[in-house]
């Protein structure tokens, strides 16, 4: 009886359960950035206004893309095409608004548009080849690099930087929802409050619908549960759909904040918001995650971006230190895991 009692009190342990959670690792991990920073680069302006805002906007904009990413890879499948995908339509807009001088309201609607057939096409192509989606979709963002650069070249006579957003009509409308900023001093830029709003929209769905419950079975086993009725193949394109919708949101959101268009803008966001994703907590295998696990990972890349600057450290040792807490992220979390299935027995 007594060991059934402490076996018992061991899987309700309070603590324990907050360990297991997905998102718990990197929340820890946030906090410890945070205090390292704060101590080294106190003094250097980390802990002032202007530094919590830059480091959050970072956060912010890899987190819009990482929360959608971290729901696909809950899903089982990954998006190398996010990336491009922010090129592309950013640059839709750009050329609509400046070169065919429509109103950028109108422009942002056709890159939407666009970024749904980019989802659906990725997601209706994985499914019907059964071919690994990082396959899949690292070929369609070849695609949309190739064809975003060599159309825009066409376009502007050989540029491949678009700019005068800011001309084009309902641009001040524009602003205001996606690039005005907010708190004392109009410090904070309005994509914290997008992030905020996408995570709580991503948790939801996560854990208060029946959708989530149909992605957490899709990533453990597809074959199961398409045996019980879930509809793997429409949960799967509405994720690959989510990815891409969210990765023009941030497009628009950098357009209109930058007042003009690259090709090659959102190159590399594609592995940034995956590894966000698994330092909050995301298992490469997939079935296991929270969208609250990727907005604290992507919080832990900006606070060490820009906590290096701070510092005064070279630039470039940021991607050493985002590779270190690559794998340490995946060594605990492959640790974590293995507590929640103790906890489940």
């Amino acid at each position: 009886m007594s060991v059934i009692t402490s076996e018992r009190m061991l899987r309700t342990n309070p603590l324990r359960r907050l360990l297991v959670r997905p998102e718990t690792g990197a929340v820890a991990g946030a906090i410890a950035v945070w205090i390292f920073f704060a101590i080294v680069a106190g003094g250097s302006g980390f802990l002032t206004s202007r530094g919590v805002s830059s480091y959050l906007s970072v956060s912010a904009e890899l987190a819009i893309q990482a929360i959608p990413v971290a729901l696909l890879m809950i899903g089982g499948e990954f998006d190398l095409s996010i990336g491009s995908t922010v090129g592309a339509t950013g640059m839709i807009i750009a050329i609509l608004s400046t070169q065919f001088g429509w109103n950028i309201w109108a422009s942002i609607v056709v890159a939407l548009i666009f970024a749904v057939l980019v989802g659906m096409l990725n997601g209706y192509l994985v499914i019907r080849t059964g071919l690994p989606s990082f396959i899949v979709t690292l070929g369609t963002a070849y695609i949309l690099l190739g064809a975003t650069t060599g159309i825009t070249s066409i376009v502007t006579n050989g540029l491949t930087v678009v700019n005068g957003i800011d001309q084009a009509p309902g641009y001040s409308s524009a602003h205001a929802i996606f690039a005005s900023a907010l708190g004392g001093g109009q410090q904070f830029p309005i994509e914290i409050i997008w992030a905020l709003a996408l995570v709580a929209l991503a948790t939801w769905l996560l854990l208060g619908t029946s959708f989530g419950n149909w992605i957490f079975g899709v990533g453990g086993d597809a074959h199961a549960a398409r045996n019980i009725g879930v509809p793997v193949t429409r949960v799967k394109i509405l994720l690959f759909i989510s990815t891409a919708v969210c990765s023009c949101l941030l497009a628009i959101i950098l357009d209109v904040k930058f007042t003009n268009a690259d090709v090659l803008r959102g190159q590399g966001n594609e592995f940034y918001a995956i590894v966000a994703a698994v330092v909050g907590g995301v298992l490469l295998t997939g079935g296991y995650g929270s969208a609250i696990g990727a907005m604290f990972g992507a919080l832990v890349f900006g606070i060490v971006e820009e906590g290096i600057v701070f510092a005064g450290v070279n630039a470039e040792w940021y991607k050493a230190v985002i590779g270190l807490i690559l794998l340490l992220a995946v060594l605990l979390n492959s640790y974590v895991r293995k507590l929640a299935m103790e906890a489940r027995r």
